[in-house]
């Protein structure tokens, strides 16, 4: 079994639960999920726009904290309140990424922490 590392950064909003942000095993990132919460005020911004935005930035804080980048991410979940938004997440998500795209998943959930309207999760793999 790969040694496990548990990965903070104060660049994203720290856990707001019993978890990390990210766990480290071998060449593997997986993060938790990340809602639209400022790491500064640790208030949810408004909007699904503005969150889908807060998320990846905190997203690219925690794959950097790693030494990643969004060019390492294997595979997403996005998580939200609606699907009539998924447009617009998909279009902010979307400028975050090039060929080849992760896998993902898009779920609409019945109720995400905090209210949010919007929460991605990912998995990282460190190049060889």
């Amino acid at each position: 079994m790969p040694k496990l590392d548990a990965l903070h950064t104060d660049d994203a909003p720290g856990a707001i639960g019993p978890y990390s942000q990210a766990m480290r095993a071998g060449p593997w990132l997986m993060t938790a999920g990340q809602i639209g919460l400022d790491p500064a005020s640790g208030e949810l911004v408004t909007g699904v726009e503005a969150q889908a935005r807060q998320v990846m930035r905190n997203l690219a804080a925690v794959l950097e904290a790693a030494g990643l980048g969004f060019e390492h991410v294997v595979k997403t979940t996005i998580y939200l309140a609606s699907m009539d938004d998924f447009g617009a997440v998909n279009e902010i998500y979307g400028a975050h990424f090039e060929p080849p795209y992760p896998a993902r998943s898009t779920v609409e959930a019945a109720g995400l922490p905090k209210d949010a309207l919007v929460e991605i999760d990912l998995v990282a793999c460190r190049p060889d």
